[in-house]
């Protein structure tokens, strides 16, 4: 599956205490995933690796490796 427009999903941040929550969710199938890493790694890292997880959650439903 090609990289998603990031404006296509829709990204929340939860930070817990060090710790910040990341769920994606793709708006035409209602799919959702979450990840949890380190405030410290970054705003942007942490997006982009919940997206990667998404897209490749998408890709595991259509039958597809990724």
């Amino acid at each position: 599956m090609a990289e998603r427009d990031r404006g296509s999903v829709l990204v929340e941040l939860t930070r817990i205490g060090a710790v910040v929550k990341v769920t994606a969710i793709d708006p035409e199938t209602l799919t959702e995933v979450s990840i949890m890493g380190p405030a410290s790694a970054g705003e942007e890292t942490l997006k982009r690796n919940a997206v990667r997880k998404l897209e490749y959650v998408l890709a595991q439903k259509a039958g597809r490796r990724g």
